[in-house]
């Protein structure tokens, strides 16, 4: 028998349908609160530049007193305008290893800018100079506005100054507006000699059994930055453990920076002693060394055993003192007891004495 719908009906039924149709088809909008709504990267078309034009970062390279030369580009990806401040920033290493670079100026009391490593190697004849953030200059251009929908191209200068050391003088350029930054890598170095070195110190062994780990601190002790390279050995009483092979370090380490940084150790023996070993080497001929020596013992289990002894122990002494104060007790008036004066009864009579000489009797 067939359904008739009345024309009501059909009308709402119909409208459940295209809303059941847009919630599936119109997909939800994504959070743009975050996004700074405009990109920097280097100019395509320079010096450098990879295949098709794009560069991850800038890469400079002269001589002292040299004046290099590149270009930023500045995309507004909104329907409104942007103004973007630029500046040129020191880079460094936190102390996890991770980049980060200074801010533009030091707040009222606030952290100062981490100094170079005690120590940090440097070429012959080099002199203290500013921060490499110091040599940028944007010109006119240090305040851009861009039109929506808009590519800006800004040219930028790094004067390296005539008495800069040789090496790498890691920095970024940094676009900000309202309150957001935008930081591009700058591969900054002065010809010269460079030199390739490092430390591992401050090794020690943390943790037990497959949550054990392998601290140790890098510093970067040469003028240029270094990709390390790490291997962990142990050995332990009954001869070689399982470490760690090599692998790479995900970590830049910048000149002059000191890094302390943890490795896993799932292969960690539960009872011996070790001593282990931390071998980091890095391109240009730097290698380096660490060792520290531990114990690693199952405490719980350990303090469980001591417990367990100490217990039975206690249990042993108890029942000694328990035997000897059941012993009975002789009364020295009792017959054969303990000796009184001669010609009583119980005495002891002593034992006679023999003359020892060499003949028989």
């Amino acid at each position: 028998m067939p359904v008739l719908h009345s024309p009501r009906r059909d009308a709402r039924l119909l409208l459940v349908l295209l809303a059941a149709a847009a919630l599936h088809t119109v997909p939800a909008a994504p959070a743009a609160a975050d996004e700074p709504g405009w990109t920097a990267e280097p100019a395509a078309g320079t010096a450098a530049a990879r295949p098709g034009g794009a560069r991850p970062y800038f890469y400079l390279e002269g001589a002292p007193a040299a004046v290099l030369e590149d270009r930023l580009a500045l995309t507004n990806t909104t329907d409104q305008e942007r103004t973007v401040t630029l500046r040129g920033a020191d880079a460094y290493n936190t102390a996890d290893g991770a980049l980060a670079v200074r801010p533009a100026a030091p707040a009222p009391g606030g952290e100062p800018a981490p100094a170079p490593a005690p120590g940090a190697a440097s070429a012959p004849g080099a002199v203290s100079t500013p921060g490499a953030g110091s040599w940028f200059s944007f010109g006119a251009g240090a305040t851009v506005k861009i039109p929506p929908r808009t590519r800006a191209v800004v040219p930028f200068t790094v004067t390296v100054p005539p008495a800069s050391s040789p090496g790498d003088h890691p920095a970024a350029v940094i676009a900000a507006e309202a309150g957001r930054e935008v930081g591009v890598r700058v591969h900054l170095r002065v010809s010269g000699p460079t030199l390739a070195a490092l430390t591992v110190e401050d090794v020690a062994v943390r943790g037990r059994g497959a949550a054990s780990v392998v601290a140790y601190t890098l510093v970067n002790r040469g003028n240029v930055a270094l990709a390390p390279e790490l291997d962990i050995r142990a050995e332990g009483a009954f001869g070689e453990v399982p470490g760690r092979g090599p692998r790479s370090v995900p970590v830049e380490l910048l000149p002059g920076q000191r890094v302390e940084l943890t490795e896993p150790w799932p292969g960690a023996p539960v009872l011996d002693r070790v001593r282990v070993t931390v071998t980091v080497t890095a391109p240009g001929g730097a290698r380096a060394a660490g060792a520290a020596s531990a114990w690693l013992v199952p405490w719980r289990a350990a303090g469980w055993t001591g417990l367990g002894l100490l217990g039975l122990g206690g249990t042993a002494l108890g029942a000694l003192f328990l035997v000897r104060g059941r012993r009975p007790r002789r009364d020295p008036a009792d017959g054969g007891a303990a000796g009184g004066p001669s010609g009583t009864p119980g005495a002891r009579t002593p034992a006679p004495e023999h003359e020892l000489t060499g003949a028989s009797r």
